[in-house]
């Protein structure tokens, strides 16, 4: 046998739940609104078809009173004749009149109950329950000489059988209603509904495209609602990781070029020397080791920079005094960039204080450094300049080297890319060297400003979040100097857009 499938709300579709949740609110606020209506309309009815016969009473009994002025006596047909008419123009309602003696006068509902002796015995209709019968005094010259009394037939309310059918249609016209507003509910949610789930089911989709390859698909969704903002995220993502997924395509294609060159050279010249082309001498071997350095300096560089990409290095947090640390790395660098024919100047703002890794602010300063005497003719200059703003340290490195263009700024980070295409790679370095860099300011927190202008130079600014003066051992994040906030003047450097 078959197992039947339990019912499931979650089984349906968002399309079909939504539009039942919207016929059951709509359901739901009309049978309120019905229960209140009816509370209110019975009551209100109720009390309008009493005052109603209450004032036919009145006006019988008015009238009565003014014909017997005339007349002085009930038993005259001119004198009732207003009750007569009462009885007839009104469907559905019973006239009685009583004189003082509580005597019939008249009573448009008796009916022949036996005749005894020759007189017809009458048998009136009219309701035991007071509630259900109007009654109004008939005054004449101040003096009380009978009632009126009038009753509906069939009814315990006063009500005629008009309001009745009256009430009947409302009540029908308030469901009718009631279920015209489901069903426009109905429709609406489901088309709201269908509008909501639309986007929805785009990036699912795109999601389902780009999980069988198609790192090109995208939402297209734009707009300030939620899901338009989550559909444009959604892209921003996707274009991240066709991003990522072409690096890491491109990354392969360089380390393998990197590879292959030292290989090559180390390959060729063992080959030489086993065939006897090259003697296997001093400088032969040297050739040969200097390439297998190289091969290891790529290696460790691109093991520093996978390290820190995945955080398996672990970062100290000390306080660091930034002009302090960098000054003893210009001290180490002075005789390097002498060699180079270049002149090193240095300036460093007093207590500036940050909290990180000195080991790693060392190494990305170096590697700075290093890149500007790299790409800086001999007779340039190197200027090394430590401030301190509002809420950032900087680290400027600039040089008046072959610069950078806008372009080039923008790919100055990637793994393997090179400013000057003509250096050969001895000079022009491995191309990992800014990268670390960049991993290592990420890493405290901060951010590297790029600027420069071909032929002119180029400058290299990290910003790493200030030390707290209250020593609480964090960043000073939203504080001025001295652990003020600052004004609204005060704006930290704008990290540059990539």
């Amino acid at each position: 046998m078959k197992e039947q499938k339990r019912f499931r709300w979650s089984g349906f579709s968002y399309t079909t739940r939504l539009t039942v949740m919207f016929a059951l609110i709509a359901a739901m606020t009309a049978l309120v609104a019905m229960g209140v209506v009816s509370f209110v309309w019975e009551e209100h009815f109720k009390t309008y078809t009493t005052e109603n016969m209450n004032t036919l009473a009145e006006t019988t009994a008015r009238r009565i009173g003014q014909s017997y002025a005339k007349t002085e006596s009930l038993d005259d047909p001119s004198t009732i004749s207003p009750a007569v008419q009462a009885s007839e123009m009104t469907s559905g309602v019973a006239v009685r009149v009583v004189d003082a003696q509580n005597q019939t006068v008249y009573d448009s509902s008796a009916v022949v109950e036996e005749v005894l002796g020759g007189r017809r015995w009458y048998q009136s209709l009219e309701p035991l329950d007071p509630s259900r019968v109007a009654t109004a005094p008939i005054i004449s010259e101040g003096k009380t000489v009978g009632s009126v009394r009038i009753w509906v037939y069939g009814s315990e309310t006063l009500m005629r059988q008009p309001d009745q059918v009256f009430r009947q249609n409302s009540y029908q016209a308030m469901l009718i209603a009631a279920l015209v507003a489901i069903l426009l509910a109905s429709c609406i949610g489901f088309l709201f509904a269908r509008g909501l789930v639309r986007p929805i089911n785009r990036m699912s989709k795109t999601a389902t495209a780009i999980t069988e390859g198609d790192l090109s698909a995208r939402t297209g969704l734009r707009g300030e609602d939620e899901i338009s903002r989550l559909g444009e995220t959604f892209d921003e993502m996707a274009e991240a990781v066709e991003k990522d997924r072409e690096l890491e395509r491109r990354l392969t294609t360089d380390v393998a070029h990197e590879l292959r060159t030292p290989l090559m050279a180390i390959q060729a010249t063992v080959e030489a020397m086993i065939d006897g082309v090259y003697e296997p001498d001093e400088e032969r071997l040297n050739t040969v080791n200097s390439e297998v350095q190289r091969l290891g300096r790529l290696v460790d560089a691109l093991l520093k920079l996978s390290r820190l990409e995945n955080r398996s290095t672990p970062m100290k947090e000390e306080k660091v005094n930034v002009g302090q640390l960098i000054a003893g790395i210009v001290a180490t660098h002075e005789m390097f960039v002498a060699d180079s024919g270049l002149t090193l100047n240095y300036h460093a703002d007093d207590d500036v204080f940050v909290l990180g890794d000195p080991d790693m602010i060392r190494q990305a300063t170096a590697n700075l450094i290093s890149n500007a005497v790299r790409y800086t003719k001999e007779g340039g200059c190197i200027d090394v300049t430590v401030g301190k703003g509002d809420l950032m340290a900087s680290i400027a490195v600039k040089d008046t080297g072959i610069g950078l263009s806008p372009e080039e700024a923008k790919m100055v980070f990637s793994r393997f890319w090179r400013a000057d295409a003509g250096r050969n790679r001895d000079v022009g370095g491995l191309g990992v060297g800014l990268a670390v860099v960049k991993e290592i300011v990420d890493r405290h927190g901060g951010w590297v400003k790029v600027e420069g202008e071909k032929g002119k130079g180029a400058c290299f600014t990290i910003y790493l979040p200030l030390y707290a003066e209250e020593k609480l051992g964090w960043p000073a994040v939203g504080l001025g100097r001295n652990g003020q906030k600052p004004q609204k003047s005060q704006k930290p450097p704008k990290k540059p857009r990539r």
